[in-house]
């Protein structure tokens, strides 16, 4: 007799009602590792390459300066701001670049009694005040309040300045332990016009003025001999300029001073806690914190990431969180004698104008500072002292420009009024903060006649804001 077969009635799983809907913690887990790697993976290996030089014209000679005039920990800096850079580019998945606090830099180079306990307070005050503002959501406010004309004349402004210090770097000897320029530079030399000349051309036949080219590719596409130019670009497009630029100006470095490599000592810089005394923290805040903040809030967030949506729209960068990372960053940086650090649309911009799409490209970065640092440690300030000026303003020229162009989307001569007033301010006041105040009052100006339009305040200010 056949067995007839049994029939067991499938087997359940109860769960508890809090934890039906929820996925497990391993695919939370699987979904952040898929973002990071998707956020560091290179778009293209060489202009990601090149593109993590776009920086490197403000970077150097800040921390040069810092180095040699206030005995900046340039092992501990290149540690710290080589993690900071892997960080940020993994969350954002944006060439997000990792600067100075300019504004701070400049106080402490001018002023012989601001030392680094003064240098460290005012980057923590700075920080925790940007902390507070990110995670309390008022940065996104304040973000999405500013109308664009003021946040393109901030932009301009931080453009054209850059633009502005890089013609003096080319033509100007420069002492960065002073800040100051001591005579023209010579035509001929390792660091003559002639070499920053020849580096300037270079970038622009290789890169052009940056995208843009869609129509003259539609074009040659229609013509008999559009092949060729199509190929040539792309030959030309290929060649890491800013890398290759880079390169030669370290080859030139060691040219210039061949006893540097004497000079070379294997290990890390020791790592030492600061102690910040009353009066540092006090003489940082005023000096340093007060005129750096509005800077920090302007250039470093609402700058940033008015220009990360232009570049790049599929990416969410908040003010939010862009505000809370400059904050974490030197809340626990600054207390290790790390240079006190931000974001930069000037730095964003300049990676992007060299080929910078990804992440990966600000970590690879991160990644070359972090192991110079624990290689060399701060023996490596014999390098960049020789390292040509003129290169390196040829560098953070085309970081300016590049800046400076995103502000040419003002639609109407009313924004574009609002913008250049701005910038102008801006720029002769040498102050972001006045500049944008002025800039704020111009717009509410011009808007005061349209309130008895049957429009709300809240509708008309508003209109045309980022």
């Amino acid at each position: 007799m056949d067995s007839q077969p049994h029939h067991h009635p499938p087997e359940t799983t109860h769960t508890s009602p809090g934890t039906a809907h929820r996925p497990p913690a391993s695919a939370h887990t699987a979904n952040l590792l898929k973002k990071v790697k998707n956020n560091l993976v290179f778009r293209s290996s060489w202009a990601e390459i090149n593109g993590a030089m776009g920086d490197l014209g403000t970077f150097i000679p800040i921390v040069l300066a810092l180095t040699l005039a206030k005995h900046l920990n340039l092992g501990t800096t290149l540690i710290f701001t080589g993690v900071y850079n892997i960080m940020t580019g993994a969350l954002y998945g944006v060439p997000m670049p990792v600067q100075p606090m300019k504004s701070i830099a400049a106080v402490a180079i001018a002023n012989a009694d601001f030392g680094l306990p003064e240098i460290m307070a005012s980057g923590i005050c700075t920080a925790a005040i940007l902390f507070v503002l990110g995670v309390t959501g008022l940065m996104q406010l304040v973000y999405k309040l500013i109308p664009l004309p003021v946040v393109r004349g901030i932009q301009l402004a931080q453009g054209l300045s850059f633009a502005m210090a890089a013609v003096k770097y080319i033509r100007k000897e420069q002492n960065f332990s002073k800040s100051k320029s001591s005579g023209d530079r010579h035509w001929l030399g390792l660091d003559g016009l002639i070499l920053a000349l020849v580096c300037a051309c270079f970038i622009i036949v290789v890169s052009g003025a940056g995208g843009g080219n869609e129509e003259n590719e539609e074009r040659e596409a229609n013509e008999e001999s559009g092949w060729r130019k199509r190929k040539w670009r792309k030959i030309m497009g290929a060649l890491p300029s800013a890398f290759i630029v880079f390169l030669l100006g370290i080859v030139l470095a060691f040219a210039r001073g061949p006893k540097v490599v004497k000079g070379f000592k294997f290990g890390p810089s020791s790592i030492e806690f600061m102690k910040i005394s009353k009066e540092a923290w006090k003489e940082g805040f005023i000096k340093g914190t007060i005129p750096q903040l509005p800077l920090s809030v302007l250039n470093s967030v609402i700058a940033v990431c008015k220009l990360s949506s232009d570049l790049f729209p599929a990416k969410d960068v908040s003010a939010t969180s862009v505000s809370a990372t400059v904050g974490l960053m030197n809340l626990v940086g600054c207390w290790f004698g790390a240079m006190p650090c931000c974001h930069g649309a000037g730095g964003l911009a300049g990676q992007y104008k060299f080929g910078g799409r990804s992440g990966g490209c600000v970590a690879l970065l991160g990644l070359a500072k972090l192991v110079l640092g624990l290689v060399f440690g701060s023996s490596l300030v014999r390098v960049l002292d020789q390292f040509p000026v003129g290169v390196l303003g040829v560098l953070l020229l085309f970081a300016g420009i590049e800046l400076a162009i995103c502000s040419r989307d003002m639609n109407s001569k009313e924004e574009s009024f609002v913008m250049l007033v701005c910038t102008a301010v801006s720029l002769v006041g040498s102050s972001a903060a006045l500049g944008f105040a002025c800039g704020i009052v111009v717009h509410l100006l011009l808007r005061i006649e349209k309130f008895g339009e049957g429009q709300s305040c809240i509708s008309v200010w508003m209109n045309g804001n980022p």
